[in-house]
């Protein structure tokens, strides 16, 4: 996993944002790189309720394209931010921090290779570094800044990943529960999740769900 140097960055925007779960606010924001490309990173955080009292749900959300537009059944992304947003209406108040990560941090068309790696035969982490990749490239920076921008130094966090505990936890973000956030597996992501969980150590059950 990769680290950004950050230069600055800004609130740039606000605007209501009514969903199938709920009415959120989005704020997005912009962080200006140093040596890296592109120059400025984007991330936007929904946002339910008073984050101010308390540790509030988070889940730190990657764009993923082919799940969440196209409904593909080879991920948990569609999912887990369902889940997510479910939970955080559920409860009244969280935020989801949504970043540009495809495909761990690889990028669309990237991940799409590695799909077809897949299908020949390698797993998600063997076919990112067949191509020259970490098994996760993502950075996790941002959404730590972000929080500290909203005055958010304790959370909740909406995860499996172990990536994320550790990244909120060396920004000085206080992690004090992980909250699971596991989708039912089908016969097209069982082989992926079993490598998050055997080879990424992701918390997962790998149950079917009711």
């Amino acid at each position: 996993m990769g680290i950004a140097l950050a230069e600055s960055m800004q609130r740039v925007g606000l605007a209501r944002l009514p969903t199938q779960w709920g009415a959120f606010e989005a704020l997005a924001f912009e962080r200006h790189l140093l040596k890296c490309t592109p120059r400025v990173e984007t991330a936007v955080a929904i946002v339910l309720g008073d984050l101010t009292h308390g540790a509030p749900l988070l889940r730190i959300h990657s764009q993923c394209l082919t799940g969440e537009l196209f409904s593909s059944l080879r991920c948990d992304c569609a999912d887990q931010l369902d889940i997510a947003m479910r939970k955080i209406v559920k409860e009244g108040c969280g935020l989801v921090i949504y970043e540009h990560q495809e495909g761990r941090g690889i990028g669309l068309i990237a991940k799409l290779r590695a799909y077809a790696l897949q299908d020949a035969g390698l797993d998600t982490v063997d076919a990112n570094l067949a191509l020259g990749f970490a098994p996760d490239s993502r950075d996790f920076t941002l959404p730590a800044a972000i929080l500290k921008e909203l005055g958010i130094r304790r959370v909740r966090l909406l995860s499996n990943n172990p990536l994320k505990f550790r990244a909120l936890k060396d920004a000085g973000i206080e992690v004090t529960e992980r909250v699971s956030c596991e989708a039912a597996p089908n016969p097209h992501s069982i082989s992926y999740l079993r490598t998050k969980k055997e080879r990424l150590g992701h918390a997962l059950t790998l149950e079917e769900q009711g």
